[in-house]
């Protein structure tokens, strides 16, 4: 992929707001022609910039009522340890987001279940019978008034 300049910026910021927009409304908004926005919009999604596209959900559409960030600092700090436990997070319909951090413990977690008592089912069943797993925080998020993740 060429260097991203600053068009490609303006279309990748106009993308992520809407993944939707028409090429001709795209074109319009980064003062393009339709067939040069076009050849970028290509150009980014061969190179890998543009990774996909999704639909962004409502939570409480879906069911989901309560929404936890979670740090999980491991017992062991091998790869075996870490790599056992990041397959058993895979297979957790409720972790939504699992990420390797730096700092006193290993993984930081998105959680989104129903409620409460779904939480409570999935703290003590699954996180809690994971062997790898030595510290668990919760995070209970209150409010979202800046969401990036679309």
């Amino acid at each position: 992929m060429a260097k991203i300049d600053e068009k490609d910026r303006q279309i990748l910021r106009e993308l992520a707001r809407d993944g939707r927009i028409s090429n001709l409304d795209l074109a319009e908004r980064v003062a393009l022609s339709p067939s040069a926005t076009l050849r970028r919009v290509q150009a980014l999604e061969a190179g890998g910039v543009i990774a996909g596209y999704r639909a962004v959900l409502d939570p409480l559409a879906m069911g989901v009522g309560f929404i936890a960030y979670i740090t999980v600092g491991l017992g062991l700090h091998t790869k075996a340890s870490q790599l056992a436990f990041e397959a058993a997070v895979a297979k957790a319909a409720e972790v939504v987001e699992c990420h390797n951090i730096t700092g006193t413990v290993e993984y930081l977690l998105r959680v989104e279940v129903p409620d409460l008592v779904a939480y409570k089912r999935f703290h003590t069943d699954v996180l809690g019978a994971l062997p790898q797993v030595a510290t668990i925080t919760t995070f209970v998020v209150m409010g979202s008034p800046k969401d990036m993740r679309a």
